[in-house]
């Protein structure tokens, strides 16, 4: 009997014990991790759970890889996605396990403004870390559309050249779609070229559909454009600032892009215009102007004569003074 209730006493103890410790495994399975700042880890591809579980001991984003291993059993091994995460503070074993099962991986962006030639636009991808690949061919200017784009760490440049002209394509369309079918324009091409053009001769929401206007009317009486940013890209192609003021010589250089040679838009964009250009292209201001120059506020003055625009012209070499 002795012996009986030893045993029973020692078993007794051995469930007090494995109940115990059951408890206490129980409650660091619950418990928030020792992160306390935000902190940025990149699992690589491959990483199986184990690796995954040590680097983040290390990187001090869990309390334990064992306890990690643990709770990943308990959530029936889910599969962990390879890439980029933010780890919040205090996130519990269960939190961090779902989060990579999910993918949740940090969304990296870039911005492209409107009105940059595509040299320029390649040169912010290139300037981005977060990218892979080298851009070939080069794209055709006025192909991509500017916006603000989202990217994940390591996706390749060639894709997001894709992805921007693929935008740009299904924007020009749609615009072409709701033109105002008495412009003179001849097909979606040259609608993005006069878009590429207001984009660069104003930065004025409200003036874009004006501006585009201008040159509506111009294209109709067969008057040369007379725009000063063709004049720069037939010069430069896009490829750097002109880094000077223009030239009456300029103005004279018969480039296939010089509007003030040619009685006709340029052959193709001078730069990679934005939606609002595209659309004030599409639907341009139908007004009596003819000329347009700078008002001295940033934006410009717009006359229905030659008299008026001189006068406006003088007006504006008295501020430029």
């Amino acid at each position: 009997m002795r012996f009986l209730y030893g045993c029973l006493s020692t078993l007794f103890l051995l469930i007090i014990l494995l109940g115990g410790s059951g408890a206490y495994v129980f409650y660091q399975l619950q418990e928030p991790s020792p992160l306390t700042d935000p902190k940025t880890i990149i699992i690589a591809r491959g990483s199986n759970a184990t690796g995954i579980a040590q680097k983040l001991e290390q990187e001090g984003v869990i309390k334990s890889a064992m306890l990690f291993r643990i709770r990943y059993f308990l959530q029936h091994q889910p599969e962990l996605k390879a890439g980029e995460y933010l780890f919040a503070p205090h996130l519990t074993l269960g939190e961090t396990i779902s989060k990579m099962a999910a993918g949740d991986i940090v969304k990296r962006k870039f911005t492209i403004p409107e009105g940059r030639t595509v040299a320029e636009i390649v040169q912010i991808l290139n300037a981005e870390q977060g990218l892979s690949g080298r851009i070939e061919p080069l794209p055709a200017e006025g192909s991509l559309l500017p916006d603000t784009y989202q990217f994940t760490l390591g996706d390749d440049r060639n894709a997001k050249i894709k992805e921007m002209q693929k935008a740009m394509t299904e924007t020009l369309m749609a615009a072409w779609a709701q033109r105002d079918s008495e412009t003179p324009l001849t097909g979606p091409q040259q609608l993005l070229t006069l878009a590429s053009i207001v984009e660069k001769e104003t930065g004025i929401d409200a003036e874009r559909r004006r501006v585009a206007g201008v040159f509506i009317n111009r294209l109709r009486k067969g008057m040369m454009l007379q725009s000063d940013p063709t004049v720069t890209y037939g010069i430069t192609l896009g490829n750097a600032p002109l880094g000077r003021q223009l030239t009456s010589n300029d103005l004279r250089n018969p480039t296939p892009y010089n509007t003030y040679t040619i009685p006709a838009l340029p052959p193709g964009p001078i730069a990679n215009p934005g939606k609002a250009a595209i659309m004030a292209a599409a639907l341009p201001e139908r007004n009596a102007y003819f000329y347009f120059v700078a008002d001295g506020t940033g934006g410009h003055a717009f006359a229905e004569t030659l008299d008026e625009h001189n006068r406006n012209v003088a007006n504006w070499h008295k501020i430029n003074k």
